[in-house]
């Protein structure tokens, strides 16, 4: 009897899937556990193993269908005796599986390359997004096509379709791709929480002196001990934090015409990956000491690297702190995640002459933008909360004491 190969359950946030690529042909030889599709959802990219070894006898979904939980994807026929024997004589180097991050498999099929034959550069020799896309910069000079182009057609427009991009006989280059499952949810909820939500953005500075200074003091004992580096988020987490608990309709949402108060804070993390924005949340945040937060959000970033977040990671949130300063932003108006009605953005710090007991002096600044639903959060309880954030970063003893 065939195993059926079946769509996991899906949570009830996410009504279907898409079925992304096959690393699997109907005819070839599959192991227990091996990665056979993936499919893509509005928040994270899905593997799903071989329940069984054998061999992958039929293929009932293509990739680009629409599936949902429970849907059969495909047929294995179990391994026999013989398939076993069939298989031994298959050199071992071309079936060795090579471990690849959603986003590698996807370039690696869509180009038809053999991942054996590009160097990794990752950890243990894994191969990374950037290692690919090297090894097809150095491969499409030898790889292009030539289009020959007759007097009689010249002015009509031709296209040569070669490693995904349409070239035209103008040099305008164009492509043109399906928005992803997650791109196409970033767009939905951004619309939504523009068109939903009376959005506005208070401004403050902080100088950030204190905190560096306290980083620099004890950052080495800190990683020593804790076996994680002291960043600047945990400072933000726990000061935001501190102002969430004076001012508790900025930790609420809106639910029609109720407002949800919540009792427990679970802070957001904005992380940019090769896919688009997601955010994971620090559950119960008000809990974590300074390791646990650098930890956790240290391991957020790796999974999102490898496409390795689940939807218990990104479900939920009653706050969100998203930092555009690693990418060299100066000020921004973040937008809110919906259906939480505040978002703290973090900038670059720069050095500034800032004004201290009338004498002008350098200090390292960096600019913090509260955008807030207007409709829940008045505009003095917004700027109180910013304001309470700047005084627990400038003095950190407010946050280390606990007063």
């Amino acid at each position: 009897m065939n195993i059926e190969v079946v769509v996991p359950n899906l949570p009830e946030s996410v009504s279907d899937a898409t079925v992304v690529v096959w690393h699997k042909q109907a005819g070839e030889s599959v192991q227990k556990n091996e990665n056979l599709v993936d499919l893509e959802t509005d928040k994270v990219v899905l593997e799903v193993p071989a329940p069984e070894s054998g061999i992958l006898s039929t293929i009932l979904k293509e990739s680009g269908a629409i599936v949902n939980g429970g849907e059969l994807l495909a047929t294995i026929e179990p391994q026999t005796s013989q398939t076993i024997t069939a298989e031994k004589t298959i050199p071992t180097a071309q079936n060795a599986a090579i471990p690849l991050s959603p986003s590698v498999r996807r370039i690696v099929h869509e180009n038809t390359l053999d991942p054996a034959l590009i160097k990794g550069s990752g950890k243990d020799g894994r191969l990374t997004k950037g290692d690919v896309l090297d090894h097809l910069n150095k491969q499409q000079p030898t790889e292009t096509k030539v289009a020959t182009v007759t007097p009689e057609v010249k002015q009509k427009p031709i296209e040569v379709v070669e490693l995904g991009i349409t070239i035209s006989t103008g040099h305008r280059p164009e492509q043109r791709v399906a928005m992803t499952r997650l791109r196409a949810k970033i767009a939905e909820r951004l619309l939504q929480a523009q068109q939903n939500a009376a959005m506005l953005t208070t401004f403050n500075e902080v100088n950030m002196q204190n905190i560096i200074d306290l980083r620099s003091q004890y950052k080495a004992r800190f990683e020593q001990k804790h076996n994680a580096k002291l960043g600047f988020m945990s400072f933000f987490v726990k000061a935001s934090i501190e102002a969430l608990k004076r001012f508790p309709a900025i930790n609420a949402s809106i639910d029609n015409t109720d407002i949800i108060y919540h009792g427990y804070y679970d802070i957001g993390i904005a992380i940019s990956t090769p896919r688009g924005l997601i955010v994971p949340v620090l559950r119960d945040a008000d809990q974590l000491d300074f390791a646990g937060i650098e930890k956790s959000i240290v391991d957020f970033g790796e999974k999102a690297r490898s496409g390795a977040l689940s939807f218990d990671d990104l479900k939920g949130g009653t706050f969100t702190i998203t930092n555009g300063g690693v990418f060299g932003s100066m000020l921004s108006t973040p937008i809110l995640n919906p259906p939480q009605c505040a978002i703290l953005g973090m900038h670059a710090i720069k050095d500034r002459a800032v004004v201290e007991n009338g004498q002008i002096i350098i200090r390292p600044i960096m600019y913090l933008a509260l955008s807030y639903d207007h409709r829940l959060v008045d505009g003095r309880e917004a700027v109180q909360f910013l304001v309470t954030i700047k005084e627990c970063l400038e003095a950190p003893a407010h946050l280390l004491l606990n007063i």
